[in-house]
């Protein structure tokens, strides 16, 4: 890598905290530093891996000591560097790059915001106390210790507080008075002691006053960011850094299937029922629409017909397949001629002999279906009331369909489809969705270990 500032230069240019010593960046300034091209999308994509999975883990309503071990867990995996001298480069220089990749839009920036608040958050509250009090400093947050008069005028008042959550009865001896704005997560939960608009924050609690200005300061900078990435960044660099920054947005980082696994294959006269029983929504819809009106327009026929490649349908068969439906609209002599050559392209026969990959939830998730087309996840795509009856075909109801519903109005799509998974196999997905092949995929595991199972009791 070619630093053009030493390590320490570069983690107090960028705003690190805890005295330059791999201690937590604040992330104020982005570095003047030089990156190779391949450090800059691997970095980004390796701090992505963290973010998804505190997105993964906030959606499953894991609690605070949960995400606490998660965070930790996710930081160490895929943040470690193998020179941990870098370690502090690596983390501020993949912050800066997908600061870059979520500015352009304000979902995108939503998610981040929350996303490395998050990371932030409890990062922090693993810091050392000198630490915590030296990024207190780092953001120049303008309050001092509660003097001792005060704290013993306001002790009993503390104590109750620190009693209805359940703490000790010892209550800590450094305290900061805030206004109560400044820190609404600990007012909401009711967390400190109010009095004449302030909020008397304990030490332990300073984590929420350091946050709400990070996520200040964060907000701010995506805001920045955009400016600069439309008025010039987009356009200099559309021949290098732009199709990079554009496509880690929807970034997928699980199995290739563009190969069955396990060398699996599925014959025609299998599809129906294989629907039924291990095809994620988004296709079972697509098949329906399919043999309803015997044509699927070119989103529909890429998304599922690569679905169908890798579940494991050979070429021979898929031309079959889609010859028998469109054939009975346009006729076969048509369908030779205007549409089996991107099937056999898609199969990488045509053309560049490109072998190309099935569709990732993340890619269907940001498609944007127009009128009459069927492509895309039905979690965001359809109404409220199409969804539910689409999944009591399913057999999901009740509790089941609630949940997945709630997932779905706070726009946790893949979540959503992990729960309907779960109720419709009756087993837990921990490792989420993130792909309608690894749905068919572990729903063919499944079942084929029941019907296993079933085998070797009449056996007995």
């Amino acid at each position: 890598m070619e630093i053009v500032r030493s390590h320490r230069q570069l983690a107090a240019a960028a705003g690190g905290g805890g005295g330059g010593q791999g201690a937590l960046p604040t992330y104020r300034t982005a570095p003047q530093l030089e990156v190779r091209l391949e450090e800059f999308e691997l970095f980004a994509i390796d701090r992505l891996r963290v973010l998804k999975g505190i997105s993964d883990g906030l959606s499953r309503g894991k609690k605070p000591q949960e995400m606490e071990k998660l965070v930790s867990e996710l930081w160490k995996t895929h943040m470690r560097h193998q020179d941990p001298a870098e370690n502090l480069n690596k983390d501020i220089i993949s912050h800066f790059v997908l600061r870059l990749v979520y500015c352009r839009t304000e979902e995108l920036r939503k998610w981040f915001l929350s996303m490395e608040t998050t990371l932030f958050r409890y990062r922090f509250r693993i810091e050392s106390p000198e630490s915590q009090r030296m990024l207190m400093t780092e953001f120049q947050l303008p309050y001092k210790a509660l003097p001792h008069s005060e704290f013993e005028a306001v002790k009993d008042k503390l104590t109750q507080v620190a009693r209805s959550m359940g703490q000790s009865a010892s209550v800590e001896s450094v305290f900061f008075k805030v206004p109560f704005q400044e820190v609404p997560d600990l007012v909401a939960s009711r967390r400190v002691y109010l009095s004449k608009g302030y909020a008397y924050v304990a030490m332990s609690q300073v984590v929420s006053l350091v946050v709400t200005q990070f996520r200040c300061n964060i907000s701010k900078a995506l805001v920045l960011t955009n400016r600069k990435w439309t008025a010039t960044i987009k356009e200099q660099e559309k021949d290098r850094l732009t199709p990079i920054v554009e496509a880690l947005s929807n970034a997928y980082f699980g199995p290739d299937y563009s190969q069955p696994k396990d060398a699996a294959e599925i014959s025609l006269k299998d599809i129906d029922q294989l629907a039924a029983s291990s095809f994620p929504l988004c296709m079972r819809h697509m098949l329906d629409k399919l043999r309803e009106n015997h044509h699927l327009k070119h989103g529909g026929r890429m998304q599922f017909g690569l679905f169908l490649k890798g579940a494991g349908l050979k070429l021979e068969d898929a031309l079959a397949f889609w010859r028998a439906e469109f054939s009975q609209k346009v006729g076969s002599e048509r369908f030779d001629k205007e549409y089996a050559y991107s099937i056999r392209h898609n199969y990488g026969k045509e053309g560049k002999r490109t072998d190309y990959t099935p569709y990732s939830c993340q890619k269907i998730i940001s498609a944007t279906p127009g009128v009459g087309d069927h492509h895309g996840c039905p979690y965001r795509h359809f109404g409220e009331e199409n969804l539910r009856a689409a999944l009591n075909r399913m057999g999901v109801s009740g509790h089941a369909l609630e949940e997945i519903m709630d997932k779905v109005k706070n726009r946790h799509y893949q979540l959503a489809c992990t729960l309907t998974f779960e109720a419709t196999h009756g087993v837990s997905c921990d490792s989420g969705i993130n792909h309608p092949n690894q749905y068919f995929s572990e729903s063919q595991k499944i079942l084929r270990a029941k019907n296993q199972t079933v085998e070797n009791r009449s056996a007995t």
